[in-house]
């Protein structure tokens, strides 16, 4: 009974998020129901203790995040850089090859260490753009973009600061660039298979007639300008904030050390407050990159931004609060799910896979799909079984590097379900719906997965790493 409690749960709030409904809303209802049905007596306890802080928490360090890169992507845009860029790699390729510009400018700053949520707001409105231009349907936006930051770029290709690619270093003492030959593998299998996807979508939406659509919400804004800027001036943001973050990262725990204290007064009473500075590098980083991008296109194009700043960045500011919000909610309820009984159930029962590589595969992406999140996905599975997979991975000579890419790739498969954070925060940015949109995601999805299980059949066929 615990067991289909968890999945009716899970089952509820992927209808409910694909037919539109706020997660913000029915994200808590579906995990206090499970706590309902599992121990009445828990419901108040679970919802302020864990639902409650886990999303407080949420929104404490990432809230920033989402609001500078609405930010940063909303003056890309009034400033007329991203049309600058626009115009120019449409003479470079032509606007046909719209999705292959977006997956690439997608990866570059996610491999940069650009957040995968900074990453949407910053492209998007690239995208509109190039889409609109070359007629390509805009329901494809999603898809596309998913394949450009949430996929090989997120766990795959070796040397990603992505945290998806961090956390295995911390349970197997391996790198970030662990197993580079199947890790590269998997990666070009994925932007093959879904660059071929997408571009058998648009042939298709070619040969019926479909173009980019009208009536959408959530569209670029566009002002008249007498000059585009050079595009050599449009790109730099996009090149500051992914040096900034690479170079923040790494001064950052060298210039603070390990914590910082210092004294807050209340009521005339010094109170010591600690920060640990490693759970707050990437975080730290990605703001002060941020910050750096939104000067540098304040400044150069000030005498644009500022005819149209107040009225065009409160819709920005809304759109980082639903996100975050959304996002929150979600992370709440993988927490309480990941309490119940019924979770562990799931979790012990993924034991039983003989193949190690495969058990591994199987338990983190399963679990990340429940949880709707790779990294909670894999945190927990890791946490809870990586010492398993390591006697048995050691038990026939496996070497952790090849635990680690799988662990890695596995957490970024079926992560990506209708109510995943991210997929919510891309469908809320683009203005588009589950309805519209998820099957392409959905496809994205698929293809990660597969390439996990790419990976392990040609390390057993050739032994590689």
């Amino acid at each position: 009974m615990s067991l289909i409690i968890v999945v009716g749960a899970l089952a509820f709030l992927m209808f409910m998020a694909y037919k539109g409904h706020s997660v913000i809303l029915f994200a808590p209802i579906a995990a206090m129901g499970a706590v309902l049905l599992t121990d009445p007596a828990l419901v108040a306890p679970m919802f302020s203790g864990l639902f409650m802080s886990k999303m407080v928490g949420f929104i404490q360090s990432y809230f920033p995040v989402f609001l500078l890169g609405a930010i940063f992507g909303k003056l890309m845009e009034i400033s007329g850089f991203a049309k600058s860029i626009v115009s120019a790699v449409i003479k470079v390729v032509g606007a046909r090859n719209a999705m292959l510009t977006i997956v690439l400018v997608g990866a570059l700053l996610t491999y940069g260490g650009v957040s995968l949520f900074v990453v949407v707001f910053a492209v998007y409105p690239f995208a509109a753009e190039m889409f609109k231009q070359g007629d390509i349907p805009k329901r494809l936006i999603p898809g596309t973009i998913a394949l450009g930051a949430f996929t090989f770029t997120m766990d795959a290709i070796p040397g990603t600061p992505q945290i998806q690619n961090i956390i295995p270093t911390t349970f197997f003492n391996t790198t970030g660039y662990a197993a580079p030959i199947l890790g590269l593998v998997g990666g070009v299998f994925v932007f093959i298979v879904g660059m071929s996807y997408l571009e058998w979508q648009r042939r298709k939406a070619l040969a019926n007639g479909e173009g980019y659509g009208e009536g959408h919400i959530n569209e670029p804004t566009t002002h008249a300008t007498d000059k585009l800027p050079h595009p050599l001036l449009a790109l730099t943001p996009l090149v500051l904030v992914g040096v900034i973050n690479l170079v923040m990262t790494r001064v950052i725990p060298t210039s603070f050390g390990k914590e910082i204290v210092f004294d807050s007064t209340v009521v005339g009473k010094p109170v010591p407050i600690t920060v640990a500075t490693s759970a707050n590098v990437a975080i730290w980083a990605v703001l002060a990159a941020l910050l750096v991008g939104i000067v540098f296109v304040v400044v150069t194009a000030f005498g644009t931004i500022r005819k149209h700043f107040t009225e065009d960045v409160k819709p920005a500011i809304a759109g980082a609060l639903l996100a975050t919000m959304n996002t929150a909610s979600e992370y709440g309820f993988g927490a309480v799910i990941a309490s119940l009984v019924g979770f562990k159930i799931v979790a012990n029962a993924l034991t039983a896979i003989p193949d190690p590589l495969v058990r591994e595969a199987v338990t983190v992406t399963s679990l990340a799909g429940i949880t709707g999140s790779a990294s909670g996905g894999m945190s927990i599975a890791l946490g809870a079984m990586s010492q398993s997979f390591i006697e048995s991975a050691n038990a026939v000579g496996i070497p952790m590097e090849v635990l680690h890419r799988v662990a890695s790739m596995a957490s970024g498969g079926m992560d990506t379900l209708p109510h995943n954070g991210a997929v919510i925060t891309l469908l809320a940015v683009t203005g588009l719906t589950h309805k519209t949109s998820y099957k392409d995601i959905f496809a994205m999805t698929i293809i990660k997965t597969l390439a996990v299980f790419v990976i392990i059949t040609l390390y057993y066929t050739t032994h590689l790493v």
